[in-house]
């Protein structure tokens, strides 16, 4: 919660609705006021109670813009009323955005299982791909020495270019199972990630949806008025700004899951095991994203990630099935201190 900077009223849907509303009514204004002053003004001079009455509102709209308690009062019902009037087009309660996210995180789930066993089966391909070449090089290799004894010097050139060839297109191939390998690792540990994340929303959404409507019960829109006129927090506000939070951070990390499910889905199209070649393209992207900054679902994991797949020592066992997280008994939930 330190670090989450909500947004402004403006730059959330209502916000939207508000400057519609704004706009309509300056437009109504200078429609229907403007050219009509001179008749409005002779009719409100033309008796002493209408005089009264534009005094009267006169002095409350001064009041209001002099009293900082009555502009923040009006302030928070135009809020209310433009949230309210969004709310019956666009879903901004974060209980149910964080519902549709839950949703979204299952698809992804199913999409990025398919998405890691079409690797697996790509990197299999390219480890026989890889073993058959070292056997084709020991194999010219070998010719090549036989026809050197036996002083046959074409032979010899042609099957030694030959082995040459296919050590150069070896290099090039576990490079890319390198690439792979990282791929590899790091979607299984989002995939690891993802499922805890998809845990602890269900849970946030289970518990505080009941809470949720608890506190709303329990602290009126009266009363909120009430805090607010009077500088205190309002615990409702301040419940549902925890949500948001929860709600922004999930999209940012449901993002970025799509973001990287993305960029591996175009890495693996251009890979061409079957002629042993690959666009550089492919391999770009994914350097950019090693470079990149901090990961939101692999935080510190992502640099030792790529490093494991570097260290040859460090063998990847890709027939050993994806672990799923074991829920720990006293785990807490990485959403609880929001609420603190």
């Amino acid at each position: 919660m330190d670090e989450f900077k909500p947004k402004s009223f403006w730059k959330r849907p209502e916000g939207k609705t508000g400057v519609i509303v704004i706009a309509g009514l300056a437009a109504a204004i200078g429609f229907l006021v403007v050219p009509n002053i001179a008749a409005i003004l002779a009719g409100i001079m033309s008796s002493v109670l209408s005089i009264a009455v534009t005094l009267l509102v006169l002095g409350a709209i001064i009041y209001m813009v002099l009293d900082p308690k009555m502009r923040n009062l009006v302030w928070y019902m135009y809020k209310s009323v433009m949230r309210w009037i969004t709310g019956i087009f666009v879903q901004i309660d974060p209980i149910g955005i964080l519902k549709s996210y839950v949703e979204d995180l299952k698809d992804n789930l199913r999409n990025m299982n398919k998405q890691i066993s079409k690797l697996r089966g790509q990197m299999h391909k390219l480890q026989e791909l890889i073993i058959n070449n070292r056997k084709e090089i020991e194999s010219n290799l070998n010719l090549a020495s036989k026809a050197k004894k036996s002083d046959k010097r074409n032979i010899v050139i042609l099957k030694s270019r030959k082995a040459g060839r296919l050590k150069e297109s070896n290099m090039r191939l576990e490079d890319l199972y390198r690439k792979m390998e990282v791929l590899y690792r790091v979607l299984t540990k989002m995939y690891e990630n993802s499922e805890v994340l998809l845990e602890d929303i269900k849970d946030q959404v289970m518990v505080k949806e009941q809470e949720r409507k608890a506190i709303h019960a329990s602290n009126s829109a009266m009363r909120s008025a009430m805090n607010i006129i009077s500088g205190n927090k309002d615990k409702r506000a301040m419940f549902d700004m925890a949500l948001e939070a929860i709600a922004d951070d999930v999209s940012q990390k449901v993002g970025e899951m799509e973001r990287f499910m993305e960029m591996s889905e175009s890495f693996m199209q251009s890979v061409d095991l079957q002629n042993g070649v690959f666009e550089e393209e492919g391999l770009k992207m994914l350097e950019k994203w090693e470079k990149e900054g901090v990961s939101l679902l692999l935080g510190e994991e992502k640099e030792s990630l790529i490093l494991e797949a570097e260290d040859d020592a460090n063998v990847l066992d890709i027939n050993q099935p994806i672990k799923k997280p074991v829920r720990a008994e006293h785990r807490q939930n990485q959403y609880d201190s929001f609420f603190e």
